[in-house]
């Protein structure tokens, strides 16, 4: 079969309605329609794909509201389309959860890696399987609705004032600490590689990256006092909130 050609695709924003729209990328049709069924009785809509190429062509009319894309399929690799889609910031937050019939760690250490948004082994129960589903839409909801994000109950982070307050009291905060502040507060639990961090901030120091964002994180962590403790490392791959 044709390998998918990766180049960019100008895609719509994200859509508004009732039912949330979720794309499921699985080249196996038994497992696919066993999730549709499932996701359907959920109240869902869902979109079936077999091949990344028809998935990625479906996104140039329509963006779903989560994706659930399998690592091996006939025409891609999962983790590419993954990183396809983390590189343009039209759909670089679109929800994913990835699945795969390896149990490997290191696969699921990439995949966070690359910005996915939780990571799922075959075979698995599909009463977790939509709990995750609705977990993550649940943080996505979060991050684009508030305006105000409140993290435990010291620490809130105003999107619009482009300030961040702990117990009440205003911090000051750089420009490129209150980016990384945002961008970890707006996808709480997600982890986000050093990288991406980096490109997020529009910082141009790739040679420094490790240790330029590991700076900043210091920097922020003082500032913060003892919401400081809300930044957690994820080790070998990044940083994330975590209440």
């Amino acid at each position: 079969m044709k390998r998918i050609n990766y180049e960019q695709d100008g895609l719509p924003l994200r859509q508004t309605s009732t039912a949330k729209l979720i794309a499921v990328v699985e080249d196996e049709p038994d497992i696919g329609e066993l999730i549709k069924l499932n996701l359907e009785k959920q109240g869902f809509k869902v979109k079936n794909f077999e091949t990344g190429a028809d998935f990625l062509n479906f996104l140039k009319s329509k963006n779903p509201d989560l994706v659930v894309l399998d690592i091996m399929l006939p025409d891609a690799d999962g983790f590419e389309i993954c990183k396809y889609m983390r590189k343009y910031s039209r759909y670089s937050s679109m929800p994913i959860i990835m699945l795969t019939a390896k149990g490997d760690e290191t696969d699921k250490v990439m995949g966070l890696e690359l910005g996915a948004d939780d990571y799922i082994t075959k075979p698995f129960s599909m009463r977790e399987f939509v709990a995750r589903v609705k977990a993550v839409l649940r943080r996505d909801d979060v991050g684009s609705r508030n305006e105000r994000i409140r993290i435990g109950n010291m620490l809130e982070v105003d999107m619009e004032k482009y300030e961040a307050t702990v117990n009440g009291k205003r911090i000051e905060l750089t420009t490129t600490e209150f980016k990384i502040l945002r961008l970890l507060a707006e996808r709480k639990g997600r982890v986000y590689a050093r990288e991406q961090i980096l490109d997020e901030t529009g910082s141009q120091e790739k040679g420094v990256l490790d240790r330029t964002v590991d700076v900043h994180i210091k920097n922020l962590r003082g500032k913060l006092g003892p919401a400081g403790v809300f930044i957690r490392n994820i080790r070998g791959i990044g940083y994330k909130i975590e209440e």
